[in-house]
């Protein structure tokens, strides 16, 4: 198996176990704790973690198949600083209530964009 598509495997593998750990703490551990709207924003990075999760597996999946792509290569790493970025700051703004921390999403929502972007290249450029 090439290296690329290990490594994305991998780290799809490791954000599906975390974003299924995340999910069920906020469902079970937050939800008491937090008001609707903050409980709604951590849901949202849940969604987006798991929709990008599934994303780096799918990076991985392609890269077993298609040669070695610098494309593909920055789709997962984009994904992946998408997912701390977009996710990341919408955790710690809803358990910590610092509404500054919401001007980072959008970094990784670009992250995530640009991400898919370069996914589609990838493919359309392989032989």
């Amino acid at each position: 198996m090439p290296q690329t598509a290990k490594l994305f495997l991998i780290l799809g593998g490791f954000n599906a176990a975390l974003v299924v750990l995340l999910g069920a703490f906020g469902a079970h551990g937050l939800k008491a704790r937090m008001t609707a709207e903050m409980l709604s924003v951590y849901q949202t990075g849940v969604h987006y973690h798991l929709f990008h999760a599934l994303g780096l597996l799918a990076v991985g999946l392609v890269a077993a198949q298609i040669s070695d792509s610098s494309y593909l290569r920055w789709s997962g790493w984009l994904m992946l600083v998408g997912v701390i970025l977009f996710s990341g700051s919408l955790y710690l703004l809803s358990v910590s209530g610092l509404r500054w921390l919401g001007m980072i999403t959008p970094f990784g929502g670009i992250s995530f964009i640009i991400a898919w972007i370069l996914f589609v290249v990838s493919i359309v450029k392989s032989a």
